[in-house]
Parts: structure tokens; sequence; C-alpha cells
């Protein structure tokens, strides 16, 4: 029999990608089905005082769901219960949903939402981190902040008192990100108050089933969750379905009849999840001949208007902060603040692109303090074998950051790059460049959320001979319905 796992086979999705055949969520057609749409907060924060409907449409054929409407649980059950499905009094962010609409005619939904005018008395409202870490004013919680963590590994405050170091600071911010799927946001769904179907573009279906579980109050097998072919997530098809999801599902439980809500591009980008903006402050201690002694670091995201994953990525993002470097003694104080902002979310990497973002641009500022190039401070502190990292993880496997980073210069002809550019630069209107970033990133949930997760895979053989395979890893792109048949083969 000739080897399967680790062979290169055709990917089982692609035949259908590449001649059309495969269905995403806007291909789909049900007979009776109403297009759903959002009507949104025209403020940051403020007190809904009233709605009104403007004539031009058949309001009379048009499906209104507001949160009097909602039975069940008021909130997108996640991590905290603190993120409406529609506002009933209070908004807390521009774009916030607070009304659906559906009508047979896509048209004439997009039509309605236009003459639906909310009327909003504004509140003081918080757009940055700094007027959040000042509490001027409190929007969440007692002190506008979702999560906080500190990390500690030796005595910092000695490390800094030494006399035979120098100490080299930076701030460093990275702001909010678009994940830019391809396909956009969108689901159907068919409910009744007995149970509850999706179909969507979504990377989480078990996120969605415990949202509506908690948004219906029904028993779990009667709530399904289809994940149908997706065009993209990067994380941005993780938390946010859940919210879309619940809409859909309260317009066709009211209807009676299938609901379609498909954000178009706009809507997409200035209402859903994105990558958390950071900031981020350096303090390091290093010798003449560059030996890094301590870090000092503290490390900021935006979290936006509701708490959704923030404490997760907040975790990534400090686990990383220190990097792949040897060093004694660490401190990192992490906090996600709240902001009256589109609530961020999910996006690839997870935390760890912001912290490692500030980090390598301070190390550079390091090297150049000490008169080191930014790949010699580098390998004078990586870590080896046996070293522990920032979160006391002994490092027991070989590692051979040293031999990576040449190879990687080496293979890019980095010096000799280096040099022609700058020299090309001087009189070419088109400016080059080249440069580098070491890192470490953590594999799965990381953390102490591997534990949590302890997430399996189940095989059932079935009479006919096929093999079922359970898993709770959805199909984005990353080629898992064609290694689970090569595995199970």
């Amino acid at each position: 029999m000739p080897k399967l796992i680790g062979s290169s086979v055709p990917r089982k999705e692609g035949p259908d990608k590449v001649t059309g055949r495969a269905r995403y969520i806007d291909d789909v057609r049900m007979d009776g089905m109403l297009y759903g749409v959002t009507v949104r907060s025209p403020e940051p924060r403020g007190r809904i005082r009233g709605i009104t409907f403007a004539p031009g449409v058949p309001w009379d054929e048009i499906v209104v769901v507001r949160a009097a409407d909602i039975n069940g649980a008021n909130h997108v059950a996640l991590l905290t219960d603190d993120q409406p499905y529609l506002a009933a009094t209070h908004v807390n962010h521009a774009e916030e949903p607070i009304l659906l609409l559906a009508h047979a005619e896509h048209d004439v939904a997009q039509r309605a939402r236009t003459l639906v005018k909310i009327a909003v008395e504004p509140l003081p409202a918080v757009f940055d981190m700094d007027a959040s870490s000042k509490c001027d004013p409190i929007i969440w919680g007692k002190d506008n902040v979702f999560k906080e963590y500190h990390l500690t590994k030796g005595d910092t405050d000695a490390a800094f008192a030494r006399a035979d170091i120098r100490i080299i600071e930076g701030s460093y911010s990275t702001g909010a990100q678009e994940q830019l799927y391809i396909e956009n946001n969108g689901v159907i769904a068919v409910a009744d108050h007995t149970q509850v179907t999706i179909w969507g573009s979504l990377q989480c279906p078990y996120y969605v089933h415990k949202a509506l579980l908690a948004l219906f109050n029904l028993p779990p097998d009667k709530i399904r969750v289809v994940q149908c072919e997706t065009g993209g997530g990067f994380g941005g098809k993780e938390e946010y379905p859940s919210m879309l999801s619940g809409h859909a599902a309260l317009l066709a439980r009211k209807s009676g009849r299938p609901v379609k809500m498909v954000y178009d591009r706009a809507e997409d980008m200035v209402a859903t999840t994105k990558r958390h903006p950071s900031r981020t402050k350096h303090r390091t201690a290093v010798t003449k001949d560059g030996e890094i002694v301590a870090m000092d670091i503290v490390f900021e995201i935006d979290g936006g208007a509701y708490n959704t994953l923030s404490p997760v990525v907040l975790s990534r993002g400090t686990i990383h902060a220190s990097g792949p470097y040897k060093c004694d003694n660490v401190r990192i104080t992490a906090r996600a603040l709240a902001t009256n902002t589109p609530p961020h979310g999910a996006f690839r990497g997870f935390g760890a692109p912001q912290s490692i973002f500030a980090l390598e641009r301070h190390m550079n500022k390091v090297a150049h303090a000490v008169d080191l190039t930014p790949a010699a401070l580098r390998l004078k502190n990586f870590v080896k074998t046996g070293d522990t990292t920032a979160t006391h993880q002994v490092m027991r496997e070989p590692i051979n950051m040293p031999g990576l980073l040449s190879r990687g210069l080496t293979e890019a002809d980095y010096d000799a790059k280096k040099v022609r550019f700058a020299l090309e630069n001087r009189t070419s209107h088109v400016k080059r460049g080249i440069g580098f970033a070491t890192f470490f990133h953590g594999s799965g949930f990381t953390g102490s959320g591997e534990a949590y997760l302890a997430s399996v895979v189940g095989a059932r053989g079935l009479k006919d001979g096929r093999i079922e395979i359970l898993a709770a890893s959805t199909e984005i792109g990353q080629g898992t319905n064609t290694i689970f048949t090569q595995i199970a083969a």
C-alpha cells in the first residue's frame, strides 16, 4: 500500500472550487426565503429615545424584530454575557444593532433600512486607550478593563538597578486590521419555536451553537449549525457569526420563513470584529556587550465596546511579548481596555503579532544603542535548549535559532542587499529595503487553554465500509477534509 499520510494529494474540495460547483452561502436559495438587514446605531454611545418608520416601503409586508421580541437571553454567549444581540435602551458603539428587518425582496429590505430613524441621546464616549485608561468616563465595569495579566520572572527591579547596564526605552503601536476575506459574513436560518437550523460561512460552529442555546433556550439537539463552503475567515468568522446567526434566526422564528442575511463589503468592514489595536512600552536593561539582563513590558490592546475574545487575545500576546530571548528577569503587565468602538476580536496570530511587532522594533533599537547589528544582538540572546522563557516554560526540545537566522540571512543575501539598497536609494525615486524579525509562536490554543480544551477526534465505522470522522475542526482552506481522509485511509 502506498504511503498516504505525508503524501501530496489533490485537495478534496479543489475540483468543485475551480469549476464553480462549490456552493457558498449566497448561492443558496430556499422556497419562501426572506432577506434580512440590520438597522444600526448612528452614535458611539447614548440612550435610545425613539424609533420611527418613514413611508416609502410596504411596512405591512416587512418583518420587524427589536430587543423586546427576544424571549431568551439578549446577549451573545461567549466569554462574558455583556454584548446584546439588539440594543434595548443604550448603545455602546457606532453600528451597534438595534433593529432587524426582513422582506421577500432584497432591494425592499435595503430601502426599508434607510427609512428607519433611530433617535439616540449622545453620551460621552471613549475612543482610544488613553481615555479608557483614565476612566474618562467609565464605560465598562468599574475601570474599563476587560482583562489584566501580570507575568513575572526573576527580580526585574534589582536588575534595572545594576550599575553595569544600560536602559533602553521605546513605545510602539499598531492599528486595527481588516481580515479582508473574499466572502463576506453570511448565514441562512430556518427556525420555529421548537428548533433552529443555521447554514453559514463560519469558522466555529460550536460557538454559534452555544450562543443560540442561550438565545432560544432550546435543548442542544434542537439547534443545528451547518458550515457551508467558506471563502476565508482568518479569525473574522470566529465569534462574529454567533451575532449574525442570532439575528437571522430571530427573523426566521418571527416570520416562519427561511431568512438569509449576507453583509455587503461596507457593512462587513464597519460592523464586524477586527484585529485589536495595541500599544506597547518596553524598558530593556542590557550590558555594554549586548546581553539582555531585564525586560519590563507594558502591553495593552483596545477591545472595543464588548469583551468578545479579548482576554484570550491578550493572553497570547502576553505569552509572546518577550520573544525567543533568554532573559532571567522579566515583568509583563498586560490589559485589554474598553472603548466605544465596534468590538475587536480574532485575527490570525491572536494578539501575538501586535506584541511581537513591538518587541522586534525594540530589539533593533537596543542593538543600535550597544553598537551591534540587529542580527548580532539576536544571535547573542536567543534561547537555547534547557533555557526557560518568561512564562517559565523549559525549552526541552532541540532548538537552533542561531542556525535558522544565519541560514535565512544567507539565503536572502541579506548583507549584500542591505548595502546595495542603501546606495540605490540615494538616487532612485523607488526606495527598497530589507529586514527581518525573529519570534516563536505557540501552536494550538497555547498555555493553559490546551488543558482546558482537551480536544478530541472520533472515528466511527459504518456498515457499508465507510469511516465517519467526528471533529470540531472546520475546513476553511487549510486542508482539513483532505488530511482527515488520508488519516482514515
